[in-house]
């Protein structure tokens, strides 16, 4: 057997770059590093010798850095990816919340950090978390529960396991998620004789899983029967590339589709048969349909919350739920029918059986309804006395927009204003990370999004909150040169909790300026912009935004338009009830009264 001599991070490092898509591209489109102790002597050393074969980029922050590699996953459908690593302690902790986000969202992340000295020698070292009753124990185990797959490399052979595991992890449509190779940091400098063969080019394909024959009859038997069918479309046909499959299937047997967030632009917005968002920030015109399907086929969705009204809106009892996914965990939850099948594959053969079945049509009437009650609410105001609203601001940004726009967004009140008003012209035209609505992903995101695809136009919408969350990313984004363009909407605080608060009939506290020990918020968020190098206006009318919004166009780097924005309006049309528990006993009326509403709600769950 021919060997090579190599380090562990040398190996690693050689390992990952020799592993390839369909495409013919590399599947690691490069890694993100912040170096200190722990990692900069090992994989620091290793990625500069590699840095044609696996581009290093520097970052501002671990956790954002991850951000931006979940981001440029999503965008490529899953198809590539991109490392992360960091220094031992607090470099490696920060990672954690995107490896949950990653993990929730089933998204495909490869995070190195820096361990501890697997021969103990110098402990404790800094930065080492000491457990008084488990000397295995680092920082790194908090990866565990938020990872698909966790390592600990504690010796340089265990790459010749570890590593295949976590590329068919990352590869694997069902099990496809964040991993986490903890790297101890002596290892990562001891030398070992691999196998030459280990750094043979592989390449890894698109899994797609036929459905079970039984299952399969099954699901088409109850289809038949249905006069009233529904889709619900979610992130998993972005990802098996299945929007045209969708397409197909929905025309040729007459069946209405509803989105997701993560499933939203799967349909074109005007398509006839896509009857827009669902759920609690759904469209009037989707949650009716859904309310009277006799079946309900969800396709690459999770069922979260969102999407089904914390399981009221699908109100039909004799309803059938059918769940047509690639991993038999979502696809048998809330007692649904299973169609384990990769979403392309299954609608495919979904439609050979079907042959002629055709559902009932649908009222055109449901949608024209809809659009003519939202439409008004992202026109222009006749007057600039006002402060706009965020619909106004959505309406401004689509006016601006063109097919090759995406635009994103994460947490905050821009999530469910965009699922409801944003017109989503082709796949891809909108990406969202509301599975765990991570406040501080969107600057980070976009940059992903336009590393994945740099001819799109990115517009990132978002929040004062949020840009206050994590903003560092941004100067990343200024000495990379990625045009990006961020809509920030000025509104004193957390306006999407406040709605909420008050919702539940809670008083105002906590979340607005206004409302908390926090003083009146007077950051200029456009000159905090403009010192990291972006350029950076702040505008004072929605005529001033569409302005702004033309000169983005010309930039050459990130452009942020800032705006002030008002905190209470949102969208009064659609929507669905969403569980959110209300105290049971409250000295405050407007607690009580609300908590009499939540149980009433409840009994509308099936």
């Amino acid at each position: 057997m021919t060997t090579i001599r190599l380090t562990a991070a040398q190996a690693m490092v050689r390992y990952l770059s020799a592993q390839m898509t369909e495409d013919g591209e590399r599947f690691l489109a490069g890694c993100w590093g912040i170096f200190g102790h722990g990692n900069v002597a090992g994989l620091g050393e290793a990625l500069y010798q590699a840095q044609e074969e696996l581009p290093t980029f520097r970052g501002h922050n671990e956790q954002t850095m991850a951000h931006s590699a979940i981001a440029f996953a999503k965008q490529s459908g899953r198809q590539r990816a991109m490392m992360v690593t960091s220094s031992i302690g607090p470099g490696a902790t920060n990672m954690v919340t995107a490896a949950a986000l990653a993990h929730v969202n089933r998204l495909p992340v490869l995070l190195v950090p820096g361990d501890v000295f697997a021969n103990r020698g110098p402990d404790p070292v800094l930065q080492q978390v000491e457990d008084f009753e488990d000397g295995t124990v680092s920082a790194n185990d908090c990866f565990r529960p938020v990872s698909r797959y966790f390592d600990r490399i504690t010796r340089p052979e265990q790459l010749l396991t570890a590593l295949p595991r976590a590329m068919a992890t990352m590869t694997d449509p069902a099990q496809c998620g964040p991993v986490t190779l903890a790297f101890c940091q002596d290892v990562q400098a001891e030398a070992h004789d691999y196998p030459t063969s280990f750094f043979e080019p592989r390449v890894w394909y698109r899994r797609r899983i036929r459905p079970d024959h039984h299952e399969l009859h099954r699901v088409v038997e109850k289809i038949r029967a249905a006069k009233r069918p529904v889709i619900v479309a979610g992130g998993g046909v972005h990802y098996s590339d299945a929007c045209e499959a969708l397409q197909g299937f929905a025309e040729a047997h007459n069946i209405p589709v509803v989105e997701t967030q993560a499933g939203k632009s799967a349909l074109a917005w005007d398509h006839s048969l896509n009857l827009g968002p669902v759920g609690v920030t759904g469209a009037t015109s989707a949650n009716t349909i859904c309310a009277e399907a006799d079946l309900v086929l969800g396709v690459g969705t999770r069922f979260q919350d969102f999407t089904t009204g914390s399981w009221t809106v699908f109100k039909n009892p004799a309803a059938t739920l059918v769940s047509l996914n690639v991993n038999a965990y979502d696809a048998v939850k809330h007692g649904a029918l299973p169609l384990l099948s990769d979403a392309k594959t299954g609608l495919t053969e979904l439609a050979l059986e079907l042959t002629s079945y055709r559902a009932e049509d649908v009222p055109a009437q449901l949608k024209q309804d809809w659009f003519a009650a939202v439409d008004p609410l992202t026109d222009a105001p006749a007057d600039g006395n006002e402060l706009p609203t965020d619909q106004q601001v959505i309406g401004a940004v689509q006016r601006a927009s063109g097919p090759d726009t995406v635009v994103m967004c994460a947490a905050g009140t821009m999530p469910g204003e965009l699922h409801k008003l944003w017109k989503a012209p082709r796949p891809g035209a909108y990406h969202m990370e509301y599975g765990f609505s991570c406040m501080g992903y969107e600057i980070a995101g976009a940059m992903g999004i336009k590393m994945a695809q740099p001819g799109r136009d990115v517009v990132c919408m978002l929040g004062d909150g949020s840009y206050m969350m994590a903003n560092s990313e941004l100067a990343t984004a200024v000495a990379m040169g990625i045009k990006i363009t961020l809509v920030v909407t000025d509104n004193r605080g957390f306006g999407c909790i406040n709605r909420l608060q008050m919702g539940t009939g809670g008083a105002e506290f906590n979340n607005l300026f206004d409302h908390s020990s926090v003083a009146q918020s007077n950051i200029d968020f456009a000159a905090h912009a403009a010192s990291m190098g972006a350029a950076a206006v702040h505008v004072q009318t929605i005529a001033e935004l569409e302005e702004a919004l033309k000169r983005a166009a010309d930039a050459t780097g990130p452009f942020v338009v800032v705006i002030d924005t008002d905190p209470y309006p949102s969208t009064p049309h659609g929507g669905h009830w969403w569980d959110v528990a209300v105290p049971e006993v409250s000295a405050r009326e407007e607690v009580t009264k609300a908590r009499k509403g939540y149980e009433a709600q409840l009994k509308e769950r099936i």
